[in-house]
């Protein structure tokens, strides 16, 4: 069975919620092994959610999800999530190397000893993500761009094989975000599959697969299939806006600090 016709999720009539808030309303959809996947839509549509769910630290509300071939808190281990953002009490003595080493803690436990393996796992996720310098320093010492080169080494260190990021790319300064865009490839590289949300619409049209949300599926597959101009009229509610000729490569539910930082990080023409 080729990697396109496997499965890496599976849903059917699923439904995500938040105590009583319904975030996704029932959707089928699916998602091949292998690749880039960009989950997009408006603030709020249930992007995070839903990557919540495939991680599989959200129960579904009923439906039913599948994530390689069997439920998505069963194979946790075989996924490494990197939140948008992390918070640590202010004041923790952590530092860079305490946080990415943490990311060995799913498969070796709290308690065991590092072992060779994992002292290389750290030490090559640190040079990954260029971030070996920082190894000493506190994560409160760190500019933004270079926390989230942490978190993603983090997830580096994590034996995965799949790598989930939330906005990955929001507001980071031009190394940063060249930094996390190279593993994104180099993940692909290896047989790893990756799936990110993203509010930059060039980036998502380069990606492999795409999940347009907007409080359920709209619409899932290849780029070309999902974002259409109809289909990104309907969920971000464009109307006669953008109807030039001129490519549509920002979210336009984006904030300014957003659009900011992709000026900033050259992902923005």
């Amino acid at each position: 069975m080729s990697a396109a016709s496997q499965a890496l999720v599976e849903a059917r009539d699923l439904v995500l919620s938040h105590g009583r808030h319904v975030a996704l309303q029932a959707s089928t959809f699916r998602v091949p092994v292998g690749g880039v996947t960009a989950v997009i839509g408006p603030n709020g549509s249930g992007k995070s959610t839903l990557l919540q769910a495939i991680a599989g630290v959200l129960e579904p509300t009923s439906g039913t999800l599948r994530v390689l071939g069997g439920s998505a808190r069963a194979n946790r281990r075989r996924i490494s999530y990197v939140m948008q953002s992390v918070v640590f009490p202010v004041g923790t003595p952590m530092t860079v190397r305490d946080v990415v080493r943490m990311g060995r803690y799913p498969s070796r436990g709290w308690l065991r000893p590092f072992s060779r393996a994992d002292r290389a796992a750290v030490a090559e996720a640190l040079e990954k993500m260029n971030v070996t310098d920082l190894a000493g320093r506190h994560l409160e010492e760190l500019s933004g761009g270079q926390r989230q080169r942490v978190y993603v080494a983090q997830g580096l260190a994590q034996g995965h094989e799949v790598l989930m990021l939330d906005e990955p790319m929001t507001g980071l300064d031009i190394t940063s975000a060249r930094t996390i865009d190279r593993i994104i490839h180099a993940e692909t590289e290896h047989g790893h599959s990756v799936v990110l949300t993203t509010h930059d619409l060039e980036e998502a049209g380069a990606a492999d697969h795409v999940i347009l949300v907007n409080g359920r599926v709209v619409a899932s597959g290849a780029p070309a299939e999902v974002m259409t101009r109809r289909n990104l009229e309907d969920v971000y509610g464009l109307g006669s806006l953008h109807r030039s000729s001129a490519p549509l490569l920002v979210d336009p539910d984006c904030g300014p600090d957003d659009v900011q930082g992709r000026e900033q990080s050259g992902q923005m023409p």
